[in-house]
Parts: structure tokens; sequence; C-alpha cells
């Protein structure tokens, strides 16, 4: 979730910090072309590979639109941001936007960033199995779908998630794990997973689709449905030129993480590659549709989100999501 993400790293406001348009800017003869701000999920990392090619390859002024790409903060709030006009688009955790929509907030899902959950529990290199878990103690940061991931994970691997002891350790996973304060701990697989078998391998990462969740979206580029109603075509725009980026990442990964490292300082070199490498599968649909968002996964993901209870209402999937702004499959 953004809360648990941003508040791991304490970070500072940081809100147009990051202004990464294309050229842009008005040439004789032609119109300026139309700006649209997107507003992260996180500081930047390989996630967002897609998004940086697109900036860095000029897909965003090809498409029609002047891309800017802002990260969040510990103190802005995206939705709020997208609520008061001051950003067109936002990437959220898909448990973020069932909570909002739960809330009465009026958020649409237009585009999958990455189709597949990177929630996960990592264990000591001691316990092979989830089942392990039992008696064991895990660390969780507190938020609704740490519970839900952990349950969904020891009773997928036929386990009692009710014989697994928890204790909060806040946002500092990697580091309990190393200490051995914890036999396990809910954390990210493509970040805290990637940074923990790297400083110690042997540890064990159990993806909460391998035991029981369907393969839902994680990360979700979402708008307000008022501003999707005034500005269909910017919308079309922006998710034009993010698709493109994304598939030249898939196309071509050595040109995305080189995009990421031009445009983003200060991104671990020894990890990029990696976590790149790792999520390739992630940013594609069975079916070559990049940011699609499959109808069917969303209403298994719509009962698990229920079921382990994220929220008390069954998210309405129709209501929450449109494909009606990707592009066609490639």
């Amino acid at each position: 979730m953004l809360a648990r993400r941003m508040r791991r790293l304490g970070l500072a406001v940081i809100v147009a910090a990051l202004t990464l348009t294309g050229c842009g800017g008005s040439t004789p003869g032609r119109p300026s072309l139309p700006d649209a701000t997107l507003v992260l999920d996180f500081t930047p990392n390989p996630v967002h590979a897609g998004i940086y090619e697109a900036l860095a390859r000029g897909d965003d002024i090809r498409a029609g639109v002047r891309l800017r790409v802002v990260a969040p903060s510990a103190s802005t709030d995206s939705i709020r941001l997208l609520e008061t006009g001051r950003a067109d688009f936002a990437i959220l955790d898909i448990h973020d936007l069932a909570l909002a929509r739960a809330r009465g907030r009026d958020l649409v899902g237009i585009m999958a960033i990455v189709q597949r959950p990177l929630a996960s529990v990592i264990a000591a290199p001691g316990i092979s199995t989830p089942r392990g878990l039992a008696g064991r103690t895990v660390g969780v940061t507190g938020v609704p779908s740490d519970t839900a991931v952990l349950r969904s994970i020891v009773a997928g691997a036929g386990g009692n998630p009710g014989r697994v002891h928890t204790i909060t350790i806040g946002f500092g996973a990697v580091p309990d794990l190393l200490a051995g304060r914890v036999a396990a701990a809910t954390a990210f697989w493509n970040d805290e997973g990637v940074t923990v078998r790297r400083r110690r391998p042997g540890f064990h990462v159990f993806r909460v689709d391998q035991y029981g969740a369907p393969a839902y979206p994680e990360l979700v580029l979402v708008a307000t449905r008022a501003s999707l109603r005034a500005h269909p075509d910017l919308t079309r725009s922006v998710v034009a030129a993010l698709s493109t980026g994304y598939r030249q990442v898939l196309s071509d990964p050595d040109s995305g993480e080189q995009a990421l490292r031009s445009l983003v300082p200060g991104l671990d070199p020894r990890l990029l590659g990696i976590e790149l490498h790792g999520l390739l599968s992630s940013f594609d649909e069975p079916g070559g549709r990049v940011g699609a968002l499959n109808p069917s996964r969303l209403r298994a993901w719509a009962r698990w989100e229920k079921k382990f209870g994220i929220v008390a209402r069954l998210p309405r999937v129709g209501a929450m999501f449109t494909q009606r702004f990707l592009p066609p499959a490639h």
C-alpha cells in the first residue's frame, strides 16, 4: 500500500521534484501539447521502467501529450491530488483503490502497470514452505493487506493461519529478517525479496499468487471518473504513451534500465538490473495487450479481497475498471 511504502522510507515532501517531460513547448506553426501530471505510487524504481522509457524516447510527445511525472511523499495523498485537480493520473496499489472506493471516492482504474501481485512472505532459510510458519513469529506492518497476504499464503499451502504468531515490525523487514528477530515477514518480492537474498542467500520468497491468491494487477493507473469524462483524448494519449513504453521495455530490457539510469539519479546499480529483469513477466498480459485489465482476473481478485477482509463488501469490478482507453493489442 502507498502509506506503507512511504513510511518505510520516511520520505520528505518531494511532490513536483521530478519534472521529466519530453521536449515539449510551442514551436512555430505547431500548437502546444497538453500537459498531464502523473503521480507515482512510490519513488521511481524498476516497476516504473515503462514510464521512464516513454519519457526517454519521447513516446508521450508522439502520443500528443507532455507527461510530467512526480513522486509522492509521506504527507501528500495521491487521491487528494487527483480529486483537487492537481494531478491528472496516479498509480495506486489495487488495495488502496478498493479502500478508496469503499469510502466513496469515484476513482477508476484504466491500465494495469503490473499484471501480478508483488506481495509476498519472505522466510528464513530453514523454512521451505509456508506450513513451516506454524508456531513461528512473522513480522507484519499492520496494514490490512499484510494480514490478508499472510493468511492467504499459509492457507494456500495447506497450513493453519491461526497457528502463526504475528508481530508488528513497521517497515524494516530486511534488517529484522537478517537479524533473526522474526522467522518471516510480509514484504514485496521485487524489492525486499531481491535485497535480502543478495545480502544473504537462502531466504525463501512465497508469492501470494503462488499460494491461493489470483493473479491480480498489483498496481493500476487511476483517474477520477469526472476527469475521464472531461478529457478522454488526454487519457488515451497518456495510456498510449505508457503502453508503448512498457512494450519497449519488454522487447529491450536494457533500454528500460538505461532510461531509469539516465532519468532517475541515485538508483542502486547493483539491484536495478536484477529487479527489472525479475519484473518483466509481470508487465505482460497473456495475449500481448500491455496494460490489460482482465475482467475474470479482477472478479477473482474482488472475491479474494473480500474473503480475506481487506474490504467489507465485494468490489464492483464493472464500475471500478475500464479498458476503453487502452490501445489495441499488438
